[in-house]
């Protein structure tokens, strides 16, 4: 595999040290692997934190910004990242209002961040901690028990983040937060196998001519394989295993994100898809967003999430953010 890098073993501290360089707004702490708005902390706000293992970027670090995270702690490729990261993290930005660890259902995240919170809290820190687990593809998987945390981790980073960010306490931030994440389910697809830089190839073997329903972030296994499917043939697929479990009774948020390797050609082509089969299904969208926003290194393919959207829901969603992965209105 022909890959952009100078060794595995130096890959995110070296790719810090570029964000660093293209975001000079933020505060890049490469030794210790803590990404930071570089106004923290903001006086009386709750602040946000979360993270997980490099490789979904944007995710998380690149919505670290005004309107969305405080702060982000990237792990090794695909790993969670330790508990001092956290710990470091929410010291730096707690402005005494408490923190929100956002959390993807992963298990090495879930402990990370638990033990997190406890030693946080021991140093004064209050701390309120939201799960994600919004996949429907599976039940379980080799990396967590229940659903995976995908998609609806960038709608609930956005919309408690524009909470956070007019002012409100730490008990209704979460509780959006939360809200969010039940309201939300994703289901995504895959078309070439993922390579990790430690590896150096294809992570798992996916024969030419297939695909892979219901992949992982990871490359973990999904629903079943079949043969070569349409753009509309996937939607109707994918679309529908999401319908089937978030039974929404009123408009919804779209999120098509491209898995790393998939053109904003494609990425377009299939949004009209999954518009269609909602349409279909006579469920309004109230906003999309498309593109490469939570990603699987270099893996072709792409995930739908959906989130129930009420008024409040979509007045934050509107709201301003800056983050050098998600920016309108500011």
């Amino acid at each position: 595999m022909r890959q952009l890098i100078n060794v595995p073993e130096t890959v995110v501290e070296d790719a810090l040290r570029g964000f660093a360089a293209a975001h000079p707004d933020l505060t890049v702490d490469v030794g210790n692997r803590v990404v930071l708005r570089g106004d923290a902390p903001v006086a009386d706000k709750v602040a946000l934190i979360s993270g997980g293992g490099s490789g979904h970027e944007p995710l998380h670090g690149g919505f670290v910004g005004f309107g969305m995270l405080d702060a982000a702690c990237p792990g090794e490729v695909f790993t969670s990242p330790v508990p001092d990261q956290m710990v470091r993290a929410a010291a730096a930005v707690d402005s005494g209002a408490g923190v929100l660890f956002i959390v993807k259902n992963y298990t090495g995240d879930v402990l990370n961040f638990r033990m997190a919170a406890e030693m946080a809290e021991d140093e004064g820190v209050r701390v309120a901690s939201v799960l994600v687990a919004d996949d429907v593809a599976v039940e379980d998987s080799t990396h967590t028990a229940g659903r995976r945390g995908t998609g609806a981790t960038l709608f609930v980073e956005k919309i408690a983040g524009a909470a956070a960010q007019a002012g409100a306490p730490l008990e209704r931030v979460e509780a959006v937060a939360r809200r969010v994440s039940a309201s939300s389910r994703s289901f995504g697809v895959a078309l070439s196998a993922c390579s990790t830089p430690a590896k150096g190839g294809p992570t798992f073997d996916l024969p030419a001519g297939e695909l892979e329903l219901g992949i992982g972030i990871h490359g973990e296994p999904g629903r079943e394989r079949r043969a070569m499917m349409t753009a509309g043939e996937i939607a109707d697929f994918a679309v529908q295993a999401a319908l089937d479990d978030l039974q929404p009774d009123g408009p919804v948020l779209a999120l098509i994100s491209g898995l790393g390797a998939t053109p904003l050609l494609e990425l377009y082509g299939y949004a009209g898809e999954v518009h269609r089969v909602l349409a279909e299904r006579r469920v309004p969208v109230a906003r999309t967003l498309v593109g490469n926003y939570v990603t699987s290194l270099d893996m072709a393919g792409a995930s739908v999430t959906l989130c129930r959207a009420d008024d409040e829901l979509l007045r934050l969603w509107d709201a301003p953010v800056r983050t050098p992965g998600l920016r309108w209105g500011a």
